[in-house]
């Protein structure tokens, strides 16, 4: 079926690594309104879902390569906006979304491209990514023991992030103070801390840092605590740090992806 021909319908896909299923409504060019058919359509979606079983939902707008990037950057974010009031009018509590996020044009090279009108039309479009509530299933501990080996992962609640955001919060400076009394006992420990994020499409292997603007935040979130530790003299030569991106999601909600974790690498 060519993509005009389903060109306003929702096309369910889904992401086996994370099991995030994308829903997808494209736009007519140049436009962000929806019409009453395919209004009725996002509201058959709201119906279709069983909102106790989501997490969150996350909206992301783009827009074909024609025109400047500011024009399309605003258009992005109408045609997410449409979506998210459609979405709320239909039911779905606000709470729920946790990202708006117009991502502007999807540069193509015309030369490059076999079918330049329908490669257009897909990247005309806003996508819908539902996150499922899971357990909680990881392999490892939430604080520091006494007898712990190489290769152990400490998996620390209370140091989490703000969204788009490596800057410590003050909760997570106090679990890292804890933490830093504890390592300063037990000096032959040495680790290694990763940085992780939530909430990014599985096309980037990070998300963006909001302070930076660079794509380097669960990077950024793990050199934090690796300075912050070093602040509590905690010797850099017994830590080493770096970001793991999207690729670890614990499966118990965005908030605990926005995290840093230890692995022990010598003792």
């Amino acid at each position: 079926m060519k993509l005009s021909r389903v060109l306003f319908l929702f096309i369910i896909y889904n992401i086996s690594a994370q099991q995030k299923p994308i829903e997808t409504v494209y736009f007519d060019f140049d436009k962000y309104d929806l019409t009453e058919p395919q209004s009725r359509v996002v509201n058959n979606f709201i119906k279709s879902i069983d909102t106790a079983k989501v997490e969150s939902i996350q909206i992301y707008g783009y827009c074909d390569d024609r025109g400047t990037d500011d024009y399309n950057f605003k258009l992005s974010h109408d045609r997410v906006n449409t979506i998210q009031n459609l979405l709320i009018s239909s039911g779905l509590r606000q709470s729920k979304i946790v990202i708006l996020e117009g991502k502007g044009r999807v540069v193509v090279r015309p030369d490059t491209v076999e079918n330049l009108y329908e490669t257009r039309l897909r990247n005309r479009r806003v996508d819908l990514i539902v996150v499922k509530r899971n357990s909680f299933l990881i392999e490892g501990y939430t604080s520091f023991k006494d007898k712990l080996k190489v290769g152990d992962k400490i998996y620390l609640q209370n140091i989490l992030f703000e969204m788009g955001s490596a800057r410590l919060t003050y909760n997570s400076k106090k679990e890292l103070d804890k933490i830093a009394q504890i390592l300063q006992k037990q000096k032959n420990i040495q680790f290694e801390i990763r940085g992780h994020v939530c909430c990014t499409p599985n096309i980037y292997q990070d998300a963006i840092d909001k302070d930076t603007k660079e794509r380097k935040l669960s990077w950024n979130r793990a050199k934090n605590v690796f300075y912050y530790l070093n602040t509590r003299k905690i010797s850099k030569s017994r830590m080493r740090y770096q970001g793991c991106g999207n690729k670890f999601p614990l499966k118990r909600g965005d908030s605990f992806d926005r995290r840093v974790e230890f692995l022990i690498t010598k003792i």
